[in-house]
């Protein structure tokens, strides 16, 4: 491509719309913060939809404590149900925010800077959904702490060898991380708001979450260095989450589940189906708050696309190495079972997945469909379907063990949706919280893609020529 080509392109489709400089940024990210007014009036139906669902996980979790786990439909040979399903879907729609916040930063990619902030809050309360669900399957999530590595004389022996300890490790050395590096990244933001804020309330809160920032070079060099020392923690942790996440299921003797691929193949689906949730909520953003539209562009879209379809495409050659594998390999149970997945009582559930992750997605080979909201967002709705549905396919098979006394069926309860749709409504009940309080935008990486003649560093961070 031509320098010409090349600046034709970028033109196109630039990371920054308008023609904008430092005070114009703080403006538009940070002033509808202080003036309250300003919210857009959809922010209160979507809080009102996400608080009404909140109400609903309330009442079942009340509900559950009372009666017991009896209320949902596990059973002998399904022990797991819904609460394995949507903590697996969980944890992988946080793996985009990480991917990327840490990854994109060390590769310097400059398009993560308008979309790192909301992706990584998505994380932490992903995760957060996430962690709810093995703590009420526990039974009594009362004696969680069981799992923790208590000292011996507390006479508390953790079985090392259950997965479940090691996701207590993974998820919460997941969940610190990305909290401790969303909350770095957030302080000059604070720090803006705070010399900003029109009320004493807002100055005290806004002063106190900054811890102090006044922007001198020490308070920068500090920061710059440790972000990108928690950059560096925080991407072996993308792949290692969601990696001892799929030994919850690769180190039974399952039919299917007995696999190496399992690792790999969870990790491309978490990144799949994070990036479908990054789209879903970055359209509304851009629809909503006009005056962040211009920091969200069609390009940042195009690309999550794009990274989403990559994974997608990832995801299907692991269920066709899946069913290949169990053809080649001449099991009578590896065969048999991925014969009752595609055609047995739940086979519906397999081809709906195929068809949301696979048929569905070939669509974002067009350029043209990439670039219409309501197509992108469709698109990306069906993946985070197909997503649940796969870990429902993989959960499923415990319904057929290896002799027919232990066949069962499965059907969840009432509660077991409720349970669902309630920890769908604690993320949107906390996302829209922090559209309302915190800056969904980093300012601060925002500013930096600006060019020097507007007091930018044009798209080259310090943190590039870090000490």
């Amino acid at each position: 491509m031509t320098d010409t080509h090349a600046s034709t392109a970028m033109l196109e489709d630039p990371l920054i719309e308008g023609k904008q400089d430092l005070a114009k940024v703080g403006v538009a990210i940070g002033d509808y913060l202080i003036d309250q007014q300003k919210q857009p009036v959809q922010w209160w139906f979507f809080f009102a939809v996400g608080f009404v669902m909140l109400t609903v996980l309330l009442y079942a979790l009340v509900y559950l404590f009372y009666i017991g786990v009896g209320i949902w439909g596990i059973n002998v040979p399904v022990a797991w149900g819904f609460a394995i399903i949507n903590f697996v879907w969980w944890i992988g729609i946080g793996h985009a925010g990480t991917l990327i916040s840490a990854i994109l930063l060390l590769l310097h990619q400059k398009w993560r800077t308008s979309i790192n902030r909301f992706s990584e809050t998505m994380t932490i309360f992903a995760v957060m959904c996430a962690g709810l669900f093995p703590l009420i399957h526990m039974g009594r999530p009362w004696f969680f702490y069981w799992l923790l590595p208590f000292p011996n004389i507390a006479g508390v022996w953790p079985q090392w060898r259950s997965p479940l300890v090691w996701d207590v490790f993974a998820v919460t050395t997941y969940f610190t991380v990305s909290l401790v590096f969303w909350y770095i990244g957030m302080m000059p933001d604070l720090a803006y708001l705070r010399d900003k804020a029109t009320n004493r309330a807002q100055r005290i809160i806004y002063g106190v979450l900054a811890l102090g920032w006044r922007g001198s070079a020490i308070h920068w060099r500090r920061h710059e260095k440790v972000y990108l020392i928690l950059a560096g923690l925080g991407t072996p942790l993308v792949f290692s989450v969601h990696t001892v996440v799929s030994f919850d299921f690769a180190v039974a003797i399952v039919p299917l589940w007995h696999a190496t691929i399992f690792p790999p193949f969870f990790v491309a689906g978490a990144i799949f189906s994070g990036f479908a949730m990054v789209i879903v909520l970055a359209i509304p953003m851009r629809k909503y708050y006009p005056a962040v539209a211009a920091f969200i562009t069609r390009k940042h879209l195009d690309y999550a696309a794009q990274v989403m379809f990559g994974t997608g495409m990832l995801v299907c050659f692991g269920y066709a190495c899946e069913a290949w594998m169990a053809w080649y390999g001449r099991s009578v149970y590896e065969w048999g079972t991925t014969k009752q997945r595609m055609f047995g009582p739940y086979g519906w559930s397999y081809w709906i997945l195929i068809t949301c992750n696979f048929v569905v997605p070939q669509l974002l080979w067009s350029r043209k469909i990439r670039h219409n909201d309501v197509w992108l967002m469709i698109i990306s709705l069906v993946a985070l379907v197909g997503m649940w549905f796969e870990r429902y396919v993989i959960v499923i098979t415990l319904s057929r063990e290896y002799v027919p006394s232990m066949w069962g069926r499965y059907a969840p309860t009432i509660w077991d949706w409720a349970t669902m749709i309630g920890s769908l409504g604690l993320f949107l009940t906390l996302f829209m919280l922090f559209l309302r309080f915190l800056p969904m935008i980093s300012m601060t990486e925002v500013r930096e893609l600006l060019p020097k003649e507007e007091g930018g560093a044009d798209g080259h961070s310090v943190l590039e020529n870090a000490p």
